[in-house]
């Protein structure tokens, strides 16, 4: 056994075997997860387990799989479910204040389906500064629940009657593709680009009520050009994929906003599909807007990717990839 390598043991109070089994799911397949996350290594005969690893790792793994267990006796839990858990942990793990990650936790979104808890110091971070600015960015990687929490909290918000009512803008510009090559009207030429938009709107309202609501037009879902010569108040305005906009679209649509509105812009500045040529709305108003008081910004990395494990380390090995092109290029210069 390595010098650094301890063993930990420990055994979980009030075992029932069904609660039990949904801990460790399929096979065990969530203490796998565990033991890959943690670098540990887990054996158990029942609720006896017996930890293998250095003295930290273990002892956040036995803070964890007690945790697990009381999270199986609310709930079945997937594999899906652990890995956030476990990244919900580890964020919480990071540098801060004992008082500030209980002021933290604090933070829900209810909406009509299901209460949403932000995970970790940069989710709440972000809920929070939209709760307290008019305008706000939220700028990262895919994966980091931007554009989620930025329509939970435009739909607490309308639940609780703070705004009257929700706009959820996109440019109308994906991957390289043109709008004419599809087929339909306009509507259904831009609906495809929306459908993330619509997907959390139902996850959180229900889809008759969704519906209902776009109707009454509560809830309006538009391309980025048809909010020319508006002036938005008393309205929740999410700006998605806003890496996509020109400095003059983005310029366009700051200006829209009335009183008694918010507005979130969110993008991913890695994913920029405008043509070439073409500078960036976003990378462009980062820079214009650093020093204005009164906007939020909240910037995410690969940490706070809540998706497939392997979406963070892709979006790590890209990071990696171009950082070392930028360095070659300014060696080379």
């Amino acid at each position: 056994m390595d010098s650094t390598t301890s063993i930990h043991r420990f055994a979980l109070d009030g075992f029932e075997a069904a609660r039990f089994a949904n801990m460790c799911g399929q096979y065990d397949e969530h203490l796998r997860l565990i033991e890959r996350q943690l670098h540990v290594t887990i054996r158990n005969r029942g609720e006896q387990f017996e930890l293998l690893g250095e003295d930290d790792a273990t002892r956040k793994a036995e803070i964890f799989l007690r945790n697990l267990y009381r999270e199986a006796k609310l709930r079945d839990l997937g594999p899906d479910d652990v890995h956030l858990l476990l990244q919900e942990a580890g964020m919480q793990q990071q540098v801060m204040p004992a008082a500030a990650e209980a002021a933290d936790n604090s933070v829900t979104l209810r909406t009509r389906k299901k209460t949403i808890r932000p995970r970790g110091r940069n989710q709440q971070g972000y809920v929070r500064s939209i709760r307290q600015h008019d305008i706000n960015f939220g700028v990262g990687p895919a994966g980091t629940g931007k554009t989620y929490l930025a329509v939970a909290c435009a739909v607490d918000a309308l639940e609780r009657g703070d705004i009257e009512r929700i706009l959820l803008v996109r440019p109308a510009v994906e991957a390289g593709e043109k709008l004419g090559f599809l087929p339909g009207d306009l509507s259904q030429k831009i609906d495809p680009y929306l459908r993330p938009l619509y997907d959390a709107l139902y996850e959180m309202l229900g889809t008759d009520y969704v519906n209902r609501l776009i109707e009454r037009q509560i809830i309006e879902v538009a391309p980025l050009a048809y909010m020319r010569g508006r002036t938005l108040s008393n309205s929740f305005i999410i700006l998605d994929e806003s890496q996509n906009t020109t400095r003059a679209q983005m310029k366009m649509f700051l200006t829209r906003i009335g009183f008694g509105s918010t507005a979130v812009i969110t993008g991913d500045i890695t994913q920029i599909d405008l043509p070439r040529g073409s500078q960036s709305g976003l990378k462009h108003v980062l820079h214009v807007l650093k020093d204005v008081k009164g906007l939020g910004f909240t910037f995410f990395d690969s940490t706070d990717v809540v998706r497939h494990p392997l979406v963070q380390l892709i979006v790590e090995a890209y990071d990696a990839f171009d950082e070392q092109e930028t360095q070659a290029a300014r060696d080379e210069a």
